[in-house]
């Protein structure tokens, strides 16, 4: 199980650097700053995609393990962008650097809400 935890963690960190690199925001610097929607959205992030790793934790070998958090996690993300193309009102990684605590809720509520979707499609 300690392998299955090391890895997770290795790949937390992989997935939350991939999602930084496409927002157009700093998610870190913007919490950094006191910007609770960042916070919210980022928090979102990262509980989704531990959710995933502990469905992928169902699979038997670690390979599978690292097989399905990986199409989990790029479900995720391609998630996230679909949000912001479903949204043309307005731009969510605009909203969220603006400190609009309302879009980062919903981007939070749709990270979590989809990675129990994935979750259970990965088991």
């Amino acid at each position: 199980m300690a392998g299955y935890f090391s890895v997770a963690i290795v790949e937390l960190i992989v997935f939350l650097s991939c999602f930084e690199l496409v927002t157009r925001y700093r998610c870190w610097h913007e919490i950094k700053r006191g910007n609770m929607a960042a916070s919210l959205a980022t928090g979102g992030k990262i509980f989704g995609l531990c959710n995933i790793l502990q469905y992928a934790t169902a699979r038997p070998t670690i390979y599978d393990f690292m097989s399905w958090s990986f199409v989990g996690a790029f479900l995720l993300f391609l998630a996230y962008v679909m949000f912001e193309f479903l949204t043309p009102v307005f731009h969510i990684d605009k909203e969220i650097a603006a400190g609009n605590t309302a879009v980062g809720f919903i981007a939070m509520a749709v990270s979590v809400s989809v990675s129990f979707v994935i979750g259970v499609c990965i088991a």
